[in-house]
């Protein structure tokens, strides 16, 4: 598998997202919920410098050899991010069926999981 464009892709998304918390948080809280609740305005601040963190270590690792024993932990990181937070959007996906955005990001996620589950059951192919 291409590390590099996986790297790429996975910084981006992230980037997007840690962008759109970090600095729009009160309009992604209207979209969640009806009331202004400022802690889940703290919380996704929070998560939006949690992304943008990802984003960059993705970025930065990107030409760099990746899988089997070399960078296990950014590999792992990534793994453990992607699969929790999918598994989290799986469970919440069976209360909302009808939110097409929270669906969206399951599916986002869930690809994510399988490749950098690929990945880390995988040895990377030198060139």
């Amino acid at each position: 598998m291409n590390t590099k464009a996986l790297m790429i892709i996975s910084a981006i998304f992230l980037a997007i997202n840690g962008f759109g918390f970090t600095f729009f948080p009160n309009e992604i809280a209207g979209l969640l919920i009806n009331t202004d609740n400022y802690i889940l305005i703290l919380i996704l601040q929070i998560l939006g410098a949690l992304y943008l963190g990802f984003s960059i270590l993705n970025w930065t690792s990107k030409s760099s050899l990746i899988g089997g024993i070399y960078n296990k932990p950014i590999l792992m990181g990534n793994l453990l991010h992607f699969f929790t937070a999918s598994m989290t959007l799986i469970k919440l996906n069976q209360g909302f069926q009808d939110n097409q955005l929270i669906f969206s990001y399951t599916i986002i996620y869930s690809l994510f999981t399988l490749s950098f589950g690929y990945v880390f059951f995988t040895n990377p192919s030198l060139k």
